[in-house]
Formats: structure tokens, sequence, C-alpha cells
């Protein structure tokens, strides 16, 4: 009997111990792994501009949507077209799911092009969102003789068009419209962005511009000349017709018309890719699984959140977001060249 007192009480003195080096074990695993945490978003480009502008407002608003509410900061990094922060957050930051960069989608054609500066693989990022897709038009003054497409085909002396940096989707659409169309333009460089392309089309200085759909119409200039009719868009650069132009074919439209080669399409999908790509965020390679997936749905909870929503609504932004799985499939196959491809990039380019 007195075996089987002592028995109890040594059980219960064994399960009293278990249980204190048990607890904090289970409420360690119970915390979200943010909880108290900092995450830093790398900005690979100055303050004030539209990527620094975007990275500020996720910093603000994205926090009450991760479990464990931690705190978000935005650290700039500039230099080389921003390729100092991707490589960065490749080969430098963690892979622990607290630094996510954001940074100009075009540098998986560096890649592409076999550049020794690049030092990340753009398929093997962490992809977790991005808040504004783009697609890119093609408009020019209504008052000009290039009133169609075949106007500007069958012109003794293409139209001057505005271009901006040198891989800038601005300079690169009317080339790809060359290429694929047959259209002759004569590309007018050395602008410092939209704004300053705009004024010289109201001064005549130049006819046209590939700017974007949001842009054209969110903000002004645009915004009037579309209810006035000042400039005419004669090409839209997405997939599917902006319920805004109906009437406006595709470059995809066009190239099917006009039986484009498939290695030019290719060319075309490669290039205009990085206007789907919007102003990504990606965390390093490898960043655990739970952790990806936690950011991803944050995002999107951001993105659909009505706060941030109405502050898009009074800065004319256009919230049209990607989901970090579509992005990592784009990658994937944005890097997935076929040689053929590749060689085409590097021959458009070097005109």
């Amino acid at each position: 009997m007195k075996n089987n007192r002592l028995i109890a009480v040594i059980f219960s003195l064994l399960c009293v111990a278990v249980s204190l080096w048990v607890s904090p074990t289970l409420q360690a695993q119970d915390e979200p792994f943010y909880k108290g945490k900092t995450v830093r978003i790398v900005v690979g480009f100055t303050p004030g501009g539209g990527f620094d502008v975007w990275a500020r407002a996720i910093a603000q608003y994205i926090p009450r949507h991760v479990p464990g509410n931690p705190k978000f900061v935005v650290q700039n990094m500039p230099g080389a077209g921003s390729m100092t922060a991707a490589n960065y957050v490749y080969n430098v930051a963690k892979p622990d799911g607290l630094t996510i960069g954001t940074f100009t989608p075009t540098l998986y054609i560096e890649q592409l092009l076999g550049h020794k500066e690049v030092q990340y693989d753009w398929a093997k990022f962490s992809w977790i969102g991005q808040p504004e897709r783009r697609d890119r038009i093609f408009y020019i003054r209504a008052d000009t003789p290039y009133k169609s497409i075949e106007d500007i085909r069958k012109a003794p002396e293409p139209p001057r068009c505005g271009a901006t940096g040198q891989r800038t989707l601005a300079r690169l659409f009317p080339m790809l419209l060359d290429d694929a169309l047959g259209l002759k333009f004569n590309i007018v460089p050395g602008y410092q962005g939209a704004a300053d392309v705009n004024l010289a089309i109201e001064r005549a200085e130049v006819h046209c511009w590939a700017g974007t759909v949001g842009s054209f119409f969110v903000s002004e200039p645009g915004r009037t000349w579309a209810k006035t009719g000042f400039v005419r868009v004669l090409i839209q650069g997405g997939k599917k017709r902006d319920p805004r132009l109906p009437d406006v074919p595709t470059i995809w439209e066009l190239m099917d018309r006009h039986r484009t080669p498939d290695t030019t399409k290719r060319l075309v999908g490669v290039l205009l890719a990085s206007d789907e790509l919007g102003h990504p965020y990606v965390g390093s390679p490898g960043v655990p699984a739970d952790r990806v997936k936690t950011l991803r749905e944050a995002f999107v909870k951001t993105m659909n959140d009505p706060e941030l929503l109405g502050e898009a609504i009074k800065r004319d932004w256009t919230v049209n977001p990607t989901w970090g799985d579509e992005l990592q499939a784009m990658a994937r196959d944005l890097i997935g060249q076929p040689p053929r491809v590749k060689e085409e990039i590097k021959r458009f380019l070097a005109k």
C-alpha cells in the first residue's frame, strides 16, 4: 500500500516537472514568428519616387495583417538602376523573412543578357506580391496626320516619339511596334520622365508617347486629354482591352492580324512582362515556406484594406495587384527562355 502511495507521489511530481518544462516550449511554439520582430523593406531607389511611396504605404498598413503585428520599416538602397538592392536581398540579407526587397521589374532582362553585374537568379526570389500591375498604351496627338496605324506605316516621315531611359518600356514599346508590326518612329530620347514628354507633346516637339493606362486615366494631363480628345490612343500593350478603351486593339490582336513570327511574339511577351510585374516585393531565396505564406496572405489583405484603398483614391493610385504565386510562376517562365529568344532579345536591345 505504501509503495503504491509512493509511486503515486513520484508520478505526480514527474507530471509537474514535465509540465513546467513543456509549457514554455509549447507557449513559444504558439507565438507567431513575427511577434516583436522588425521587417525591413529595401527599396532600390531614392525617397520620393513611385517605388518608395508604395513601400511606405505598405509598411504602414501591412503590420495589422501579419500575425504578431511586427514593425515594418523602409530602407532606401539606390544604385545601378536598383540592381544594388536586388543583389543585396539575394546574397546578403538572411533568408528569415525579415527582409523584403522592391526594385525595377526589368532586372530579369539583365540576367537574360548574361551581364556580369547580375548576382541573383530572378526565378529564385521568394515572391510576395505587387500592388500596381501596369498595361502599356501608345497615344499620339490627334491633330497630326497619323490618324491610324496604317497612316504611321505609310507615312513618308515617321512621327517623333518621346523616350526616357535606355531600358524603359516607354522607349522599348515603340521599338517593339516597329519589330512586330512594321511601324516606323523617330525616337527622341533624353526626357527625364512622363511629365516632360507630355509637356513636349503639348508643345508639338514630339507627337507620341508610350505611357500606361493607369497614368493616362487617373493623372494629368492624360485625364483631361482622354475627355477632350487631344490625343488618340492607337494601341494597347495588355493582353486584353481595357474597358475604358474598348475600341483600341491590343498589340496581340494586331500581331495575329499581321502574322507576326512566333519568335517576335515571344520577344514582345518577355519585354512587356515587366509591366505585369509592376512594383514587385520579394524575399531572399530560401525563406521558410510558412513565412512566405504568411507574407503573401498579409499582402493580399493589405491590398484589400479599406484604409489603404481610400488613400489610393486620394492619391490617384491604381491598385491592380498580382499575387505571389502568380509572380513566382511568371518569373520562372521569363528566365526559362529558349536560346533563340535570348538571342532575339540581345539583337533587339543592341539597336
